[in-house]
């Protein structure tokens, strides 16, 4: 089965039966059910929701059925056709709509694609609200409209102009700084939308750009997760071009990773670092990043006098404490950068403008910034076991053997020790604990990862 159903929205591969891949009749359904949802919940005569999607092949299939089932509801549609997740997050309140759908898979493969299912805030939804529309979905209690109130479509392509705009106007943004820099910086637009707005940006920053696979035609030319075994080609071409630096974005352009001039990655949970770094010394406050994510966030907070705080892993769980401990600036170490200021959702582009800024404003080098932050080494593992092992009874006895060190239970088991700490989480869809580790070297990280996968494998009988 390659549908997956969460709070968050839908996504599978395209093709095959329905209810096991993202089939037009899946779509329909989803849809239909998130628009039922929206007429149960507001009361107005007329609802509008925002709809963009990524370049993906599947792109326009999905976005003709997902707007027409809108329409068949009476909801009426601002299109704003091919956009980025951030732009149309962007978008819902500048509209004052009610709701927004994204189309995009994020850094999946391009067999893949996804309803990302967005509030009047132009925020991810809660967990409550996502299971109210997968109960909807699942009852198929839908209600179209008649012929005389069916929803009406509204194209609007000026969004990603205007969401560059909004990044360009924010306070913090120094274009004149970016601009006497002279920057030259190579993009990998992993041929989607990001191809298009981020060398948009750059340029009206006065920025010197080398366009790589900025074509956005769908046609992933590596795999779209901004990893570094996937960015082989950017990375020679920074070199090559001897440019200041690398800018990569996934193909919804929510994450954002850099290359150094010497080509070697930056880091994506370095990215995050440096706009926190950059944020903090001019506006002191806290921030908040999920468990997963890197300590060196907290360090650089601590240092600037802030307060750092861990959530539970994923983006509505990070923005609803960073709204908790009114952080200024938080995300996740996926290259997740998000800004308040501008909205809460992840912003490649409040982090390209941030980080520029920053760039500017130190005058050294970008594997020179990258070295002057701690250094943290991540290990990222996992564990199958069989559906007959209790993974709930595992991740207990691990808390339990672990109860003198600083342990956190909200998403998984966290275990902080001095120096280093591991985070196991259990996957909702297979039996699968995924380990996650961080020290101040990589080997470290590997033999604390090694080392707790074995305690697990005791603790299984395995």
């Amino acid at each position: 089965m390659t549908l997956i159903k969460s709070i968050s929205g839908i996504r599978g591969t395209i093709g095959g039966k329905v209810g096991d891949n993202l089939t037009p009749v899946d779509a329909v359904k989803f849809a239909s059910a998130y628009g039922t949802f929206l007429k149960n919940n507001i009361a107005k005569d007329k609802l509008t929701v925002v709809i963009g999607r990524d370049a993906r092949i599947s792109g326009p299939m999905i976005h003709n059925l997902v707007v027409n089932t809108l329409i068949g509801l009476g909801i009426d549609v601002i299109d704003l056709g091919l956009s980025t997740t951030p732009t149309v997050e962007v978008a819902v309140p500048l509209e004052k709509a009610d709701g927004g759908i994204i189309l995009t898979a994020s850094h999946n493969p391009k067999q893949w694609n996804a309803l990302k299912l967005l509030n009047a805030k132009g925020e991810f939804l809660s967990g409550a609200d996502g299971a109210k529309i997968l109960e909807i979905a699942e009852a198929e209690a839908f209600d179209f409209s008649d012929v005389d109130s069916l929803g009406e479509v509204i194209s609007n392509d000026a969004y990603m102009d205007i969401h560059i705009d909004e990044v360009l106007n924010l306070p913090l943004v120094d274009i004149e700084a970016v601009k006497e820099a002279k920057f030259k910086v190579v993009v990998d637009g992993v041929n989607s939308s990001g191809g298009i707005i981020i060398p948009k940006l750059l340029k009206l920053m006065g920025v010197e750009v080398v366009e790589l696979y900025c074509e956005p035609n769908g046609h992933f030319p590596h795999n779209p997760e901004p990893l570094k075994e996937h960015l082989t080609d950017i990375s020679e071409l920074v070199v090559k071009e001897k440019a200041d630096f690398g800018i990569v974005v996934d193909p919804d352009v929510d994450r954002l990773a850099f290359i150094s001039e010497d080509g070697e990655m930056f880091g994506e949970e370095y990215t995050l670092v440096a706009c926190a770094d950059y944020v903090l010394s001019k506006t002191p406050g806290n921030t908040v990043s999920n468990m997963s994510s890197s300590r060196a966030l907290r360090d650089v907070t601590k240092a600037h006098g802030g307060s750092y705080e861990a959530s539970a892993v994923g983006e509505v769980n990070v923005v609803e404490l960073m709204k908790k401990n009114n952080a200024i600036i938080g995300g996740e170490g996926n290259g997740g950068i998000i800004y308040p200021e501008l909205h809460y959702g992840r912003d490649s582009l409040v982090g390209v403008a941030l980080f520029l800024t920053h760039l500017a404003n130190k005058k050294m080098p970008v594997s020179a910034l990258r070295a002057s932050y701690p250094e943290y080494y991540m290990s990222k593992n996992k564990i199958e076991l069989t559906p007959q092992i209790d993974v709930d009874a595992i991740l207990s006895q691990m808390t339990e053997k672990y109860k003198n060190e600083d342990i956190s239970t909200i998403d998984g088991v966290k275990i902080d020790f001095a120096t280093e700490w591991v985070h196991l989480r259990k996957s909702n869809t297979e039996p699968i604990i995924r380990i996650y580790t961080e020290a101040p070297s990589q080997d470290a990280a590997d033999k604390l990862a090694l080392r707790i996968i074995d305690e697990i494998k005791v603790i299984a009988g395995i």
